[in-house]
């Protein structure tokens, strides 16, 4: 093949080595600087992923992407009280998703995890954001991690608890929202303390503010912000785990799922998860860590 000039790298040189007078060197190899990661920086941002024709079928069967949104955690999701909007993570994402699939996308709300989970059986949406929890894995099919969060929990005005190591102790009474991967993972781990079910997250919010439960167990962005609406309770600083937040898809849908596990894989390492943490001014949640 012959070989053809990097033009843009001649006029690199040209900036780099063209005498210029002394107060105006600095400024030259300052510009020179810029433009070069400028250049860098568009070599390496990663390319987005290929959709086949087979795997937009199966990714958006009815025409249209159908994002589930959980509204009941912000780290998921939220509805804008004034306008009535789905927000959030899941809503950002679910959008890039679908312009990058050139498919148009409708947001379907849900405040309960458990039938959003249960609901996927009968393909009512495309892709959601769950907690990964083994216990979904026979509904689900899981894309790899996007967003991380500490899980703990909320103590109850007044409770002498102070470390999550207390809480595992005989009459302690955990809240926790039916189906949430709270829920599911302290009702395999505790060994003493019970776990106190709610239809959803307000209501175990609610068990705390009524004394029927100690401590509230969910991701710490989540109850920082309930914390603030109830004088004297507390957020632990420790954590009993960690929740890794994922796009799922309902099971049976192999030529969808390597399609989003590729969109993931992108939107961590061009920015556009972190972006959609920020716009939803969430705080004590990262963009979680490349897979091995």
């Amino acid at each position: 093949m012959q070989y053809a000039p990097d033009r843009s790298r001649n006029k690199l040189w040209l900036l780099t080595s063209v005498r210029m007078p002394q107060t105006e060197s600095l400024l030259a190899r300052t510009l020179a600087a810029l433009l070069m990661a400028l250049i860098t920086s568009c070599t390496n941002m990663p390319a987005a992923p290929t959709l086949t024709a087979e795997a937009k079928a199966v990714l958006a069967p009815t025409g249209a992407l159908r994002v589930a949104v959980f509204t009941g955690n912000p780290v998921i999701g939220a509805k804008d009280k004034a306008t009535g909007l789905l927000t959030g993570t899941t809503v950002e994402l679910g959008r890039a998703l679908s312009n990058q699939a050139g498919v148009p996308v409708t947001f379907v709300e849900y405040t309960a995890v458990a039938k959003m989970v249960e609901d996927a059986k009968t393909n009512a949406w495309d892709i959601a954001v769950v907690a990964f929890d083994p216990a979904r894995l026979g509904v689900l099919d899981f894309a790899p991690p996007h967003i991380t969060v500490d899980l703990t929990y909320l103590v109850a005005p007044g409770s002498a608890i102070r470390n999550v190591g207390d809480v595992d102790q005989p009459g302690v009474k955990i809240a926790a929202a039916r189906g949430a991967a709270t829920a599911l993972y302290l009702e395999r781990m505790l060994k003493q303390a019970a776990v106190v079910p709610a239809d959803n997250e307000s209501a175990a919010f609610n068990l705390i503010k009524d004394g029927k439960a100690q401590v509230y167990a969910q991701n710490r962005a989540m109850l920082i912000g309930l914390a603030a609406g109830l004088p004297g309770a507390r957020v632990l600083d420790d954590r009993f785990s960690v929740a890794e937040m994922c796009i799922v898809l309902p099971k049976g849908r192999p030529a969808a799922l390597d399609y989003v596990v590729a969109f993931v894989g992108h939107a961590k390492k061009s920015g556009a998860v972190s972006r959609a943490i920020e716009a939803a001014g969430l705080r004590g949640v990262a963009v979680a860590q490349a897979t091995q």
